[in-house]
């Protein structure tokens, strides 16, 4: 990447047509969606029967049913708005879902897109295909639950909860014409890590880096119970997330088509002030003044769509839809029909053909190429790696001529070879520590660049500024993920702590361990920096 990328201000007329669909644009919305729910439940429940062509049997129903529905409509349903605004604006987008339990919903988007035939021709799509891609989900030898690897448009995994905004900034940092949307589950909003790290925004140079979108899903449960944020006033919520120096939109309910027009509304007025914001920066109006950016608080309910009440118990909106709804179906001839209406109430006929295709319909939802979030270029970042122009390590030794003679300490030297990292990959390297850099002796990389700094700068700092290209920020669960955001869409980096500190974000480590393991036996993922 290149640092002279200019981002034009969006017209009042493109807006107006982001922020108002027509009829025409949330029929198609909204077809989409309903496919996409469609599948996930096939994939929660169905072995075979996938389009019911006949009624449902208990022999058509999975053996041990896993998954979670409670939170796949509202990721879907910001996906499919996602995917209207790229097909308007062109605009480069990579899909982070904090909640990676709702995997179905995912590989259902990309199963949409076409990008997982692509990727996994034998999942075709068509009748044959759909049942495969039914039985596969949370099988033995078929794939995990949760948005992991295996999954195409995904860089992050979601099964440790916490991480998804650190790699969302991560994966925006030196990348400018990237938007990384970010959904926050509201049970996640309650980690150490995630709570951490809403300060990502005060790292971010927007005349150099793309943006972070976050949207704070609140359906108001997990999986035993309410949520905090979930049960707090709006106001509390609103006044905690502008304390972190966001906008704050808010979109609620669950009435359609309205909740389609509100929430295109939202996603219109974030993106619009995104563009906005770098439009002044990299057009040289900017103060430096750290820019408000724009988060969305959706509120939906749990499970939304799906089964009200299950045996005169309320699901839907209660902690009740997180996982299966619907359990004991092969000996329940109720909720056997329960989850057939529920099926059939998203009109399967509108959405697949008679071979078992999506429909015309359906399919217009769709980007077109890498323009697709599933088919992202940045979610296998390996495409995009540039080798690093790296010194000769031997000109950094030291002349030893008889032991015990010389006094010197390794790091510095390291440091010493880290700045000269900087000097010839200005845009693709970045070293992440904890506030240490110049304690663990790497100080010498301040002679090419500051610490960046989006913040209030003042005449007592040193190598600070919101040019620098330093990543300090006290927290190992800030450094840790974003060096993963940053090597995951192709750059490199390092992460530097004290031994002491490391185990802070060791589970982070092993995470990243297994997701580059796991990757390995993928030819379609292209390698990754280390």
């Amino acid at each position: 990447m290149t640092t002279d990328h200019t981002a034009m201000a969006p017209s009042d007329r493109l807006v107006e047509t982001l922020a108002e669909p027509s009829d025409d644009e949330v029929e198609v919305v909204d077809a989409w969606w309903r496919a996409n729910n469609y599948l996930t439940i096939g994939q929660i429940y169905l072995l075979a029967n996938p389009l019911l062509r006949e009624s449902l049997t208990g022999e058509n129903i999975k053996p041990r049913l896993l998954g979670h529905w409670g939170t796949s409509p509202g990721l879907s349903f910001v996906y499919a708005h996602a995917s209207r605004l790229i097909r308007h604006t062109g605009q480069e987008i990579i899909y982070l879902a904090g909640p990676g339990h709702g995997g179905p919903a995912l590989v259902a988007a990309s199963y949409l897109e076409g990008t997982y035939t692509e990727t996994y021709p034998e999942v075709t799509q068509d009748v044959d295909g759909m049942r495969r891609l039914f039985r596969q989900f949370s099988s033995p030898g078929g794939i995990p639950s949760h948005v992991s690897v295996p999954t195409p448009g995904s860089i992050h995994e979601g099964g440790e909860l916490g991480y998804v905004l650190v790699h969302a900034f991560g994966a925006v940092m030196d990348n400018p014409d990237l938007i990384a949307l970010a959904v926050v589950g509201d049970g996640e909003a309650e980690t150490g890590p995630l709570e951490g790290s809403w300060k990502g925004v005060s790292f971010l140079n927007p005349a150099r880096d793309g943006a972070v979108l976050p949207i704070l899903h609140l359906n108001g449960a997990k999986i035993a119970g309410p949520t905090v944020l979930g049960r707090k006033d709006p106001a509390e919520v609103r006044s905690l997330l502008e304390g972190h120096g966001y906008d704050v939109i808010e979109v609620t309910g669950d009435d359609l088509p309205g909740m389609h027009h509100r929430f295109a509304n939202g996603l219109a007025q974030s993106w619009a002030s995104i563009r906005r914001i770098q439009a002044s920066a990299r057009g040289g109006d900017w103060d430096g003044t750290r820019p408000r950016w724009p988060l969305i608080v959706l509120r939906t309910p749990k499970g939304w769509t799906g089964p009200s009440v299950v045996d005169g118990v309320q699901v839907e909106g209660t902690w009740r839809s997180h996982q299966v709804p619907l359990s004991g179906i092969k000996a329940n001839d109720e909720h056997l029909r329960i989850l057939e209406g529920w099926l059939q109430s998203y009109r399967p006929g509108e959405l697949f053909d008679d071979d078992g295709r999506p429909s015309d319909l359906v399919r217009r939802a769709n980007p077109e190429g890498s323009l697709r979030m599933s088919g992202s270029s940045h979610a296998n970042g390996g495409l995009l790696t540039q080798d690093l122009d790296l010194p000769d390590f031997r000109e950094y030794a030291l002349d030893v001529p008889r032991p015990a003679y010389l006094r010197a300490e390794s790091t510095r030297r390291l440091g010493e070879m880290m700045r000269d990292i900087y000097r010839r990959n200005p845009d693709t390297f970045r070293l992440f520590c904890p506030d240490e850099t110049n304690s663990n002796r790497l100080g010498a990389v301040f002679e090419v660049s500051d610490r960046a700094f989006a913040e209030r700068v003042t005449e007592d700092d040193v190598a600070l500024s919101r040019d620098g290209r330093v990543m300090e920020v006290l927290s190992e669960h800030n450094c840790h993920g974003w060096l993963e955001g940053y090597t995951l869409t192709g750059r490199h980096g390092w992460f530097a702590t004290y031994e002491a500190f490391a185990m802070v974000s060791a589970s982070q480590t092993i995470q990243h361990g297994k997701w580059l393991e796991e990757a390995e036996h993928l030819p379609w993922r292209a390698k990754v920096p280390s």
